[in-house]
């Protein structure tokens, strides 16, 4: 097993090292921040939360020692901070001369608590994990930056999905921390409505299905047959209607489709990490607070974004009640793809160009 994990490993490099020279930016370099005693807001106590990470560039701090072109990254639901390490967004952001420079800026992608290789409940806690929130997974990532990497400040705050819904909350917690927040395909509201809806159905499905025993089923039994339910939801979700369709224009395509994708987030998932994702939405309410942001914020959804749809007006509504934010909806188009379209960059990074700008000191 270990020498497998070696061979990951060098392949994982090789990857990464091929998409820097392609996209001229540096190669990410990966590190592991362990936390002690850390307490999450439930209570519970975890003696020791490893926080994994990946940065590009170096910290550049003025002459009062205070860190100036720090970036924070923040990924989705069930993700992690690679997902960004993709010719849509790495190559479109990171590469000399692009917004986010990376010879310039010192960019922080950590996967969250629960999440990629930080502490989560498939290291073997299993459903006796403690019941991490977002405000948990927020404290860890300010921990990781100021006592981990010794950022004292950001540049920019930034997440999409799941990221998206923590940067309100950075900006609400740490309103003196950052320069700019830009958080993408998310409403600054409590989980409500559709939205709601979906992820319940997944937490039933998980809980409801004998399979999942608690928690604790066998490895060698597999997977609760209930991932597959939150693999479809998840396919059903993340596009828009037409992209769907033109990829699955028949019930033949349909099915293969759906059982390609079903396939791969078994394989790659587990049916705790996932449960308890979702499940750690259950404090978000960004809310009663927004007032108490101060730092300039741009909030970018897209028009067919199925889990923040604009008809609902939240969006506009909300953005009125923070001092220095305003909003943009993505029309739909052919480049658009529903709530994924928060990491093509090319569809709004000339508006983070704009915020960078308007935010300099």
């Amino acid at each position: 097993m270990n020498s497998i994990i070696r061979i990951f490993s060098v392949l994982l490099l090789i990857f990464f090292a091929n998409a820097a020279r392609a996209a001229d930016y540096p190669l990410p370099t990966e590190g592991d921040y362990t936390i002690r005693d850390f307490k999450f807001a439930s209570g519970e106590t975890l003696p020791e939360l490893r926080i994994h990470y990946r940065t590009l560039g170096k910290i550049d701090n003025d002459s009062r020692g205070q860190t100036r072109n720090a970036v924070l990254l923040m990924h989705g639901t069930t993700g992690s901070g690679t997902q960004f390490i993709r010719p849509e967004f790495a190559g479109e952001l990171f590469g000399k001369g692009q917004p986010l420079d990376a010879t310039k800026f010192f960019i922080v992608l950590p996967d969250g608590i629960g999440h990629g290789k930080s502490s989560k409940p498939s290291d073997g806690t299993h459903a006796k994990f403690p019941r991490y929130g977002y405000i948990d997974m927020v404290e860890a990532q300010y921990r990781l930056l100021t006592e981990g990497l010794g950022v004292n400040h950001a540049r920019l705050v930034m997440g999409t999905s799941m990221g998206g819904m923590h940067t309100w909350l950075w900006g609400e917690l740490h309103p003196e921390f950052m320069d700019a927040l830009m958080p993408l395909a998310s409403l600054p509201t409590q989980i409500s409505g559709r939205n709601r809806a979906w992820r319940r159905m997944i937490i039933d499905a998980i809980r409801n299905d004998p399979a999942w025993n608690a928690g604790e089923y066998p490895a060698a039994a597999g997977q609760p047959p209930s991932l597959r339910t939150a693999a479809e939801m998840l396919w059903f979700m993340s596009s828009n209607p037409g992209l769907r369709h033109k990829e699955a224009p028949t019930l033949a395509k349909t099915d293969e489709v759906l059982d390609k994708f079903v396939e791969q987030i078994a394989k790659a998932d587990d049916a705790n990490d996932v449960l308890y994702a979702l499940e750690a939405s259950r404090d978000y309410d960004p809310g009663p607070n927004l007032e108490k942001i101060r730092a300039p914020l741009l909030a970018i959804n897209s028009a067919d974004d199925l889990i923040n749809p604009p008809e609902l007006g939240i969006l506009e509504r909300e953005i009125k009640r923070v001092p220095h934010g305003r909003a943009t909806i993505i029309p739909l188009s052919d480049k658009t793809r529903g709530h994924g379209s928060h990491t093509i960059a090319a569809l709004w990074k000339d508006q983070l160009v704009n915020l960078l700008k308007e935010s300099k000191k």
